[in-house]
């Protein structure tokens, strides 16, 4: 279809072009005596054949590049295309005022309007494209300012509009689902379209492991959008011009005002140095364990080698790790501990003891 419409526009500009050209052409070659030459019909049909042989060079390029253009725009953010097509309107609305003044002004007016408005046209696009978050924060302010609300309401408002914006490794990791549960996760998650795709490339993974975890992502998913009873979309846009997953979340949370919902510490990371609201499950987690203080005392069991020479790794029962220093000797057994200090980071917590027979040696 696509394909006859860009043949059928070849064909009416060869007979436009061949009305206005080729009576003169006949003139130049001592043509314009037969009258049967210079009529309007018979050189608008000259035109348009002209222009059809035209199509069967041009017709496969022209189809490429107005295809090239529609996935492009399919592909971009609606945002991108609606701010970029409001700066390419108000440019050309600006380069239409500039070429009034110019009209009459002999020679300029011929080739500079042409120059005026792509100039204007393009500039108004970039700057509307590369403007459009603050574009859209403006907008917001005018909003709120232009309408009167409670506390309460301005309250509802900022909950409902903090988006949950949901990483592969958290969504791997499964804690998530269970916060949503219990009703601590609030307002809308979000699963951008590229998440979903990297999760189906894990779950395609000719590595066990990998598959498994894809797998489990997925089912994931499927549990927080059909069992829980929270609003879940699906984001469909993409940023081609950003490669990494983590690099286009923190866009995306840039562009919404959300905030990204992980486990990985590197990314939250990130999120903080751009400034990024970010909520770290092993945050939370490490937040709701019991409270490890310096000089208590601890019965574990030390279960293999640490990485230090002479240390033994034990583990709580949620999983926090204990290093104990001199535990080598005690591996595959019960022992009392003494908390030597504590660790607490966004990767985790560790706990560092020795075994209290040592301190009551050395004391």
């Amino acid at each position: 279809m696509l394909r006859r419409m860009v043949q059928l526009f070849f064909l009416i500009l060869g007979g436009t072009l061949g009305i206005l050209f080729i009576p003169e052409l006949f003139s130049i070659l001592n043509l314009g005596h037969i009258s049967f030459l210079t009529m309007p019909f018979t050189v608008a049909i000259l035109g348009a054949i002209i222009f059809f042989i035209l199509t069967f060079w041009l017709v496969d390029y022209v189809v490429g590049f107005i295809k090239w253009i529609e996935e492009s725009l399919v592909k971009a953010p609606v945002t991108d295309v609606l701010f970029g097509s409001l700066g390419l309107i108000f440019g050309l609305i600006v380069a239409y005022l500039a070429v009034i003044p110019l009209e009459r002004i002999p020679f300029v007016s011929a080739i500079f309007p042409i120059f005026i408005t792509i100039l204007l046209g393009y500039l108004g696009f970039q700057v509307g494209f590369k403007k459009r978050d603050e574009l859209v924060n403006l907008f917001s302010i005018s909003s709120k300012f232009g309408k009167k609300k409670t506390i309460e309401e301005e309250d509802i408002d900022l909950s409902s509009k903090k988006l949950k914006i949901l990483d592969t490794s958290v969504i791997i990791d499964g804690r998530v689902a269970d916060i949503c549960q219990t009703g601590f996760l609030e307002g809308t998650i979000v699963i951008p379209r590229f998440v979903l795709e990297e999760l189906q490339h894990i779950a395609d993974s000719s590595d066990v492991l990998k598959r498994n975890r894809g797998r489990r992502g997925l089912d994931i998913l499927n549990r927080i959008q059909k069992e829980l009873a929270i609003k879940v979309d699906i984001y469909e846009g993409n940023f081609e011009d950003v490669q990494e997953v983590d690099s286009k979340l923190v866009k995306l949370a840039k562009l919404t005002s959300g905030v990204v919902v992980t486990n990985d510490f590197n990314l939250n990371k990130v999120c903080e140095l751009q400034n990024v609201e970010v909520l770290n499950i092993n945050d939370l987690a490490n937040a709701v364990k019991p409270v490890v203080l310096p000089g208590e005392e601890l019965t574990v069991q030390v279960i293999k080698d640490g990485k230090e020479q002479n240390q033994g790794v034990a583990y709580l029962d949620d999983g926090t790790m204990i290093v104990v220093e001199e535990g080598r000797d005690y591996i595959g057994k019960h022992i009392q501990v003494l908390v030597t200090s504590v660790l607490q980071t966004s990767a985790g917590r560790m706990i560092f003891a020795k075994p209290k027979q040592l301190e009551r040696a050395a004391l």
